[in-house]
């Protein structure tokens, strides 16, 4: 397997591991997104955070946890991680869609079915797909489902600002 980008050393795959390592890695990216909202005149409602494996970690840590909620999230095969200090947290509430391979040998599928577990405990609404025989990657469907998922957040999204102004 050829080594990818990582927010943070997984030297430790243990909860409060990945716990840690979330909340180190998130100033810079909240940072950075406030950035970019202020450049491009945009809000919240008007992004959708997207990732992949540790990506994932990070869309839901900070998705979850920003000031105004984001209009979604889409993580493929991750995990949700801080999710004992979420309940005490004033969480936002976006819709979640998880996609996770059957034959993931990175991140278990099993970690998609806590997640969806977790994040229904706080009531945020979780679409998930697993996709058999899938590893660590995204096949055709998983893109797909994505596509379709933000398309349907951003246009309720703008649906309803059309309909402020009617």
């Amino acid at each position: 397997m050829t080594a990818g980008y990582q927010w943070w050393g997984l030297n430790a795959f243990t909860p409060p591991a990945l716990a840690a390592g979330a909340a180190a890695a998130a100033p810079p990216i909240d940072a950075f997104i406030d950035k970019k909202l202020d450049q491009y005149g945009l809000t919240e409602g008007d992004i959708v955070l997207v990732g992949f494996s540790q990506g994932t970690m990070m869309a839901l840590h900070i998705g979850l946890r920003r000031k105004r909620q984001v209009a979604a999230i889409v993580g493929y095969s991750g995990m949700l991680t801080g999710e004992a200090t979420l309940s005490r947290e004033a969480v936002v509430k976006p819709p979640v869609l998880l996609v996770h391979g059957a034959a993931d040998p990175i991140v278990p599928v099993g970690a998609l079915h806590a997640a969806k577990s977790g994040l229904e405990q706080l009531g945020i609404a979780v679409t998930t797909h697993v996709s058999n025989g899938l590893g660590h990657s995204v096949d055709q469907v998983g893109l797909r489902l994505g596509g379709e998922f933000i398309a349907k957040a951003l246009g309720a999204r703008a649906d309803a600002a059309r309909a402020k102004t009617n």
